[in-house]
């Protein structure tokens, strides 16, 4: 690919919707609904999604389509039509913004008591409003420059991070608040940089955030993580940007000084890796020696069927990376529209397991990451007659949990942890992340 014939990214947002809408072939009465739902959530979308993704054809209903368009349905009615009445009217940006933030409020825009239990203090007590902290071993880093990304998921449980509310935002510019942190903390192995995307950034903007974990000083660091979405929604990244190689490089010095190098890749249905750009990403990242794991949550609409997962998690394993986790859809944002009850999900995750290859067999789910830690659901048993979710924590705030098997009765309608009843009274001190009563001492 010559440099003359490389894409160029372009970034389009509300005020691209009338001239998307016209692009497209989208419906009036469509981008005005779409307009209304935008100024409440974040939308996002560059050309590659845009030409190469979306199948206009079977637009609106298109799983990359409602992926990232804003759906009417994200607002409750009379939301919506409120926000409709104040579109129209071209009312102010400050009044619109009043009225969005109301709204916002009532979506939970930090699931997992992020603001409060995940976000450590440093050590002189002054909070980091870039890091989070929720398991011992890993830390959370949201550099300043990285917390936008090359489009938007409709379903994203990091909305709050791109409406524009510094108060529900993540974010750090200095990374020696990072570092001094590590260094208080020689606990810590894995330092996730997440987002946003910190993909967004040129190379040597991550570098500038990257580099400085390579300090022998900072041994006790054994794994960097990269969050991205980038080989889904924008694969030039790798491939043609003005510094592409430039990005690939930094990977292999990562690499060289010992560290393993993870890039924590969200795809979320198999077309997103079905273009010659998206393989050719993936085979270069690969070739770095950094290693690509693969997640994304069960969403209705879009990726909601067995056969799509088994194709997903076989498409991956080919381009030789590590199917890694299926999520349920967290407890935040418009959840109503995309989430799926906890049985089917585990139904739909054991249909697309059972066929699988041994190598694709790494990928776990389903799985909610919520206030207490990481739970899967094994499986649904019976027990004594009573039909229940067979449960078991893979990450634990409190980490003599993890591991740790538990049951909740069996509900049809549940949809996330909290909407489940413990089976008994060991149950619920594990379904609440607490440690059981130890079991009495056997009489001598």
């Amino acid at each position: 690919m010559t440099a003359a014939a490389a894409p160029r990214f372009r970034a389009y947002g509300p005020r691209h919707l009338d001239e998307i809408g016209a692009r497209f072939g989208i419906a009036p009465a469509e981008v005005e609904a779409m307009k209304a739902v935008a100024a409440v959530l974040p939308f996002r979308v560059n050309d590659y999604v845009l030409e190469e993704l979306i199948d206009w054809d079977q637009a609106p209903a298109d799983p990359i389509h409602r992926l990232v368009f804003p759906q009417p349905g994200a607002l409750r009615p009379a939301d919506l039509a409120r926000m409709l009445r104040l579109t129209r009217a071209g009312v102010s940006r400050v009044e619109l913004g009043t009225a969005a933030g109301a709204v916002r409020a009532r979506m939970n825009p930090h699931p997992g008591q992020q603001l409060t239990l995940n976000r450590p203090a440093l050590a002189d007590g002054a909070p980091a409003p870039g890091l989070q902290h929720k398991y011992p071993d890993t830390v959370l880093f949201f550099p300043s420059k990285g917390q936008t990304c090359h489009a938007y998921c409709s379903y994203c449980f990091r909305w709050a991070q791109f409406v524009g509310d510094p108060a529900l935002r993540f974010a750090e510019p200095d990374v020696s608040v990072l570092t001094g942190y590590l260094r208080a903390h020689p606990e810590v192995e894995s330092v996730l940089v997440t987002g946003g995307d910190p993909l967004i950034m040129k190379a040597s903007q991550l570098a500038g955030y990257v580099e400085p974990l390579l300090d022998p000083a900072l041994e006790t660091v054994r794994t960097i993580r990269l969050g991205t979405k980038a080989l889904a929604y924008w694969p030039y990244r790798f491939v043609s940007d003005d510094d592409a190689g430039e990005l690939l490089a930094l990977f292999e010095r990562i690499v060289r000084a010992g560290r393993q190098l993870a890039v924590m890749a969200h795809f979320t249905h198999p077309r997103e890796l079905s273009t010659a750009a998206a393989q050719e990403a993936v085979r270069r990242v690969v070739a770095t020696g950094a290693r690509i794991y693969c997640q994304a949550p069960l969403i209705a609409g879009v990726n909601d069927a067995a056969a799509t997962w088994a194709e997903l998690w076989t498409r991956e394993l080919a381009l030789g990376c590590t199917p890694y986790y299926m999520f349920v859809e967290r407890d935040t944002g418009p959840r109503w529209l995309f989430d799926v009850p906890l049985a089917r999900a585990h139904w739909i995750f054991a249909d697309a397991y059972r066929d699988l290859p041994g190598l694709a067999r790494t990928v776990r789910g389903p799985v909610m990451s919520a206030t207490p830690g990481k739970v899967v659901i094994d499986g649904v048993v019976d027990v004594a007659g009573e039909r229940r979710f067979a449960l078991r924590y893979l990450r634990a705030r409190r980490p003599e949990l993890a591991g740790r098997p538990f049951h909740a009765r069996f509900d049809p309608q549940a949809r996330w942890l909290t909407d489940l009843e413990p089976a008994g009274p060991d149950d619920a001190a594990l379904l609440w992340g607490e440690a059981p009563d130890p079991a009495p001492a056997a009489a001598a």
